[in-house]
């Protein structure tokens, strides 16, 4: 859940910096602490390869795809 959390809020955030050139979410929220900014665009890299290495197994819709 949140890794699905991390990758829904990264997801919106690149999405309103190529909306709005130059706005940040995260950086307006953690910009005053740079390394709670680094860590926060890893761990949404790190849930990114954590979802794409789980997904098959935790999708329903996947799951009845790889079994029939």
């Amino acid at each position: 859940m949140v890794t699905f959390a991390l990758l829904v809020i990264g997801g919106l955030n690149l999405g309103l910096a190529a909306l709005v050139q130059g706005l940040n979410i995260v950086n307006l929220i953690l910009g005053s602490v740079p390394i709670l900014e680094r860590i926060f665009y890893i761990l949404v890299g790190l849930s990114a390869v954590y979802i794409g290495a789980t997904h098959m197994q935790d999708c329903k819709i996947c799951s009845e795809k790889k079994a029939s």
